[in-house]
């Protein structure tokens, strides 16, 4: 498969089926976050893996839809902002290291068969007080993972995208 047949596959899947992931597959994924590109190569991230029945539904309590209780796994996607390189003005690179390693993540995971939906829209510091994360440690994301339970039409871009025209600027911005 090509990499834009692939990233044509992932989507956000908000419905799973009742199948346990195999550990084999979760070792993937993660493999794909931890040789994901960073600033200064300073990997500024950690991941909490999630399966127990009883830390997952605490965790889901810090989002309020009720799909991510089907999730057979949660990976809490976590940035060491005392690790994370500054640029010369001060602007911290965690959020964008982090970024990189959950794409890697959902292509990787897509690849397997498997289906993930990136989610930010939940309660980090309850998230953060329910693992006991140090100071330095933020719940950057919440990434389900799990096995679809619905597919999806790869070729939505075609109209759910903005065309190139529409983003793509040659020789300096040009407005339209």
């Amino acid at each position: 498969m090509s990499f834009l047949d692939l990233a044509k596959k992932r989507y956000s899947v908000r419905s799973y089926q009742d199948k346990p992931v195999e550990k084999e597959k979760l070792l993937q994924v993660l493999e794909a976050a931890r040789i994901a590109p960073s600033a200064v190569n300073f990997q500024p991230w950690q991941f909490v893996v999630v399966q127990d029945e009883e830390l997952k539904n605490k965790i889901t309590t810090t989002y309020a839809k009720d799909w991510i209780k089907q999730a057979p796994v949660i990976i809490v996607v976590c940035g060491d902002h005392k690790k994370s390189w500054r640029r010369a003005d001060g602007k911290d690179h965690c959020d964008i290291d982090i970024a990189i390693a959950i794409d890697h993540m959902t292509l990787a995971a897509a690849d397997l068969g498997l289906g993930t939906c990136w989610v930010c829209m939940f309660n980090a510091m309850e998230c953060s007080k329910i693992l006991r994360l140090p100071s330095n440690i933020e719940p950057i994301a919440l990434l389900p993972i799990g096995y679809p339970a619905d597919q999806v039409d790869i070729n939505r871009h075609d109209t759910k995208r903005k065309k190139l025209e529409e983003i793509v600027h040659w020789d300096g911005f040009t407005r339209k």
